[in-house]
């Protein structure tokens, strides 16, 4: 397994509670980085095992739909480890609510656009601002390949592709300044989310699957922890597939 040094970072993921959110907030901790993870769900299992690696661990609660809560967590953290700044952001968290668009209700709109769009500018505003300071930073966004588009999916295909335009812009802006910004795009992932598939649209997938199988989030966490490392430098604006060749 490639490493990347992370030691001494400080690493913000959003969604840690499960799936690919959890794989990174592992990855990054194997690396060096200290995290401060936030979600809905309970994390105190995943903190205390991650103290494990040797790093410093803070677990609160977010609803990254909503700006104050972001607001109010990312000071939180930064008293809780004792910092002055959050080096690596990973804009992870995300919900689906599948419907096609002539059944679909505001509500189910409204719920995926807040968590999975609003979320972007509502985390990423607390971070740049310090790394604008210390001329280095990594914002790695995770999308999906939903956003060029998924029957039942315009609300999260809309959010996700979204998150695609909110990068590239952002990359543009912060990259003289020894920020890059970059998104990841999963494909069929076994997550919560997609165990939630009906298996006979699972199984139509998997089928048009080159690599013949579902991939894991540890394989996406590995692209992440490539993006907030050094050796990633010269990457900004990027859209990186992890979709075992979905796309082809």
């Amino acid at each position: 397994m490639p490493r990347y040094d992370l030691t001494g970072k400080v690493a913000l993921v959003t969604g840690a509670a499960s799936g690919i959110g959890k794989a990174t907030a592992i990855r990054l901790a194997k690396e060096g980085a200290n995290l401060a993870l936030g979600d809905l769900k309970d994390l105190s299992e995943l903190c205390d095992s991650l103290k494990n690696y040797g790093v410093k661990v803070v677990a609160l609660k977010l609803d990254v739909s909503d700006y104050s809560s972001c607001e109010s967590f990312y000071k939180s953290a930064l008293s809780e480890l004792c910092v002055e700044r959050v080096d690596i952001l990973v804009n992870n968290a995300g919900i689906n609510r599948d419907s096609l668009f002539v059944k679909m209700s505001f509500e189910q709109w409204d719920d995926v656009i807040k968590v999975d769009l609003y979320s972007m500018f509502n985390m990423t505003k607390q971070v740049v601002p310090k790394m604008l300071e210390n001329s280095w930073g990594r914002i790695v966004n995770v999308s999906s390949i939903s956003w060029l588009g998924n029957i039942g999916q315009a609300n999260y295909s809309a959010a996700k592709a979204g998150v695609i335009g909110f990068t590239k812009t952002l990359a543009r802006e912060l990259a003289k300044h020894g920020i890059t910004v970059n998104a990841v795009c999963p494909g069929f992932i076994d997550t919560p989310m997609t165990r939630a598939v009906p298996e006979k649209i699972r199984e139509m997938i998997l089928s048009r699957i080159p690599m013949k199988r579902i991939g894991n989030p540890e394989e996406v966490a590995s692209v992440i922890a490539f993006l907030c490392s050094d050796d990633a430098s010269y990457i900004t604006g990027e859209v990186i597939g992890v979709t075992g060749g979905l796309v082809l």
